[in-house]
């Protein structure tokens, strides 16, 4: 099943990509599990669910993807259970759903360059790795880019030269920000890498923010809420210091690669209850219990269902 939300003239699908099990210090870094565990849950090995789904956005006529995913033809056996995989999704058949290929994306908007992100972005044929999105341009920060072209000793293994070698063609790069389309923008943040970036929809004087990684969850609303990965953990910081206080006092909603349990959310302008969300459909493997403040009570009639 595909979860689709309409956005004025946007439509937004998203694609079911792997769902694995992420220990709880990957994605809440420096917050106790005392404090996290209270509003997410969390299994007997301190794992939390996590989903890699793309986001397609049919708008105008053309077909925009927000990352790739992982491709798991790239992972063996140790990998997978290295990665906590525990389910491997569905794109291939979410495409057909949609009723378009890959062959009709016309842009990919690309929030980073790790591996969770960016293995869909190949495939390995002919004896050579080929582009998933043939005919797509592909937008990366100019910062980024270059990450992922000299990476260090921290960073190689997540920017695997099979992930962007076969799609350099097609990459465009651009500086701070960039207007992929009326209503769509690409503006850089940094943080969880060097050249991280969030898309920003704006329709009919609304606006919807996709903040991938600096904000992995629902949860994550606090800007010292950080992931544990996050290469300078007080750019993150910074941004996010930056854009929740707008975005909560002006209503935005908020949309998810990582979360698993939640597609949208609007929240009260504190941050801390929900006032309205679109559930996933996703059948995730550690489900919310009587512990977890999953959705206040007093707002549950303005979820969707």
């Amino acid at each position: 099943m595909i979860d689709t939300y309409t956005f004025h003239d946007m439509t937004l699908s998203w694609m079911n990509g792997a769902m694995i099990g992420t220990d709880g210090g990957t994605i809440f870094g420096p917050v106790p599990r005392t404090l996290w565990g209270r509003y997410y849950p969390y299994n007997d090995k301190n794992q939390v669910a996590e989903v890699c789904d793309p986001i397609v956005i049919q708008y105008q006529g053309k077909n925009y993807i927000i990352d790739a995913s992982f491709n798991l033809d790239k992972f063996n056996e140790k990998g997978k259970r290295n990665v906590g995989l525990q389910q491997e999704g569905s794109i291939q058949e979410d495409f057909e759903t949609l009723g378009i290929t890959p062959e009709d994306i016309d842009v990919v908007m690309m929030t980073h360059m790790h591996n969770d992100h960016a293995s869909g972005l190949t495939y390995f044929e002919d004896d050579q790795w080929q582009s998933t999105f043939p005919n797509a341009t592909i937008y990366v920060s100019d910062i980024e880019w270059d990450a992922v072209k000299h990476p260090n000793a921290r960073t190689k293994n997540t920017y695997p030269k099979e992930n962007w070698e076969a799609i350099q063609g097609q990459v465009e790069t651009f500086k701070d920000s960039i207007t992929i389309a009326e209503g769509i923008t690409m503006e850089v943040t940094g943080g969880h890498s060097p050249g991280h970036t969030i898309i920003r929809l704006e329709q009919a004087g609304e606006t919807m923010l996709h903040m991938a990684d600096i904000l992995l969850t629902f949860v994550h609303t606090n800007p010292l809420w950080i992931g544990g990965l996050d290469d300078s953990p007080m750019d993150s910081i910074s941004a996010k210091q930056d854009l929740m206080p707008e975005a909560l006092a002006n209503n935005y909603r908020f949309i998810f690669y990582h979360d698993p349990y939640y597609r949208v959310v609007e929240y009260t302008e504190d941050g801390k209850n929900i006032q309205y969300a679109m559930k996933s459909s996703r059948d995730v493997f550690i489900p919310f219990t009587d512990q977890q403040d999953r959705v206040p009570k007093q707002v549950e009639a303005a979820v969707a269902n």
